[in-house]
């Protein structure tokens, strides 16, 4: 993990769900803007649903490869 400012990046490449979606979990205990990456097809599902749990907002940004990247907030 990673900061950038104010928002916490989370490299989660080469991670099989659920762990992005753990690992977003964890980010987000202690921060409001986490930008998480992950190469899963099934992180994009996994993060939709952790953060309807939770009442964050999910923002996808298409990335050039096939890796995927949300930014997630409370």
């Amino acid at each position: 993990m990673t900061s950038n400012a104010s928002t916490l990046v989370v490299d989660a490449r080469g991670m099989r769900c659920p762990w992005p979606a753990l690992r977003l979990a964890r980010a987000m205990r202690d921060a409001s803007d986490v930008l998480l990456i992950a190469d899963d097809p099934q992180a994009g599902r996994e993060v939709a649903a952790l953060a309807g749990e939770h009442g964050w907002s999910v923002e996808s940004d298409a990335a050039p490869t096939d890796e995927g990247r949300w930014r997630v907030r409370r």
